[in-house]
């Protein structure tokens, strides 16, 4: 086997998917054919009727409070949960600093960065931007330049979020996701054969990388784990 080929729906606004995208990580640092592996990052929007950007006078809590139908105090405590969670795996999510918008245009960037070699970068980058610096994703000048520190020609993502650039190729991945059926992010599809849903432990995903390998020349199968994942209801 030459290549082994990861697929990884998930969103900037998701905190899941940054923890998930860690623990990729650490999965494939611990993988002995690490060279060998192509992980490609597809698109998927948590709530495409969001506005370019949100206004900041509800908190992050009163956001999550009122999407889950619970109190203030209890979202509060779900955030501290995921908090320490992305902790563990080496990650300041600041929610108090998250700025909500929607995430098309990211998408399109990522599309983008993935032509140019450098979709993980941008990946990285726009994670970071939202989860942890308080940027706001939805604006494209913001895009223009998080994606330039990250390895993209800014004035190349400026045409490109000033035409319908890679619009087609953003639709055509959430249609896939629909068509297998995938509700929540991260989901992880390795080879073509094994889905895996939420932020598995990285042993998990070691595993499931070791098994695809092995097996990449017996016939296809499909085999589901789940974790922790966010869904247009919101992260659980």
């Amino acid at each position: 086997m030459k290549k082994l080929r990861v697929d990884v729906w998930s969103d900037i606004a998701c905190p899941w998917c940054y923890v998930g995208k860690r623990r990729l990580e650490a999965a494939l640092a611990r993988f002995p054919h690490r060279d060998a592996v192509e992980v490609v990052w597809r698109a998927f929007e948590l709530d495409p009727s969001a506005k370019r950007v949100h206004g900041t006078e509800v908190s992050y809590a009163g956001r999550l409070a009122k999407k889950y139908g619970v109190p203030v105090a209890k979202a509060e405590a779900m955030i501290r949960q995921m908090t320490e969670m992305g902790a563990a795996d080496g990650l300041d999510l600041r929610f108090d600093k998250v700025r909500p918008g929607n995430t098309f245009d990211a998408h399109r960037v990522l599309h983008l960065a993935a032509e140019r070699g450098v979709q993980d970068a941008v990946k990285e980058r726009l994670l970071r931007g939202y989860m942890t610096e308080g940027e706001a994703i939805g604006e494209p000048e913001v895009l223009a330049r998080l994606a330039g520190e990250a390895g993209l020609d800014p004035e190349e993502v400026r045409a490109a979020l000033a035409s319908d650039a890679h619009a087609r190729e953003v639709r055509a991945d959430e249609d896939e996701a629909r068509s297998i059926g995938i509700t929540g992010v991260p989901f992880f599809a390795f080879g073509g054969r094994y889905g895996v849903s939420g932020a598995q432990p990285a042993e998990a995903l070691l595993g499931v990388l070791q098994k695809t390998w092995d097996e990449a020349a017996g016939a296809p199968e499909q085999a589901l784990a789940e974790g922790a994942a966010c869904g247009p209801d919101g992260c659980a």
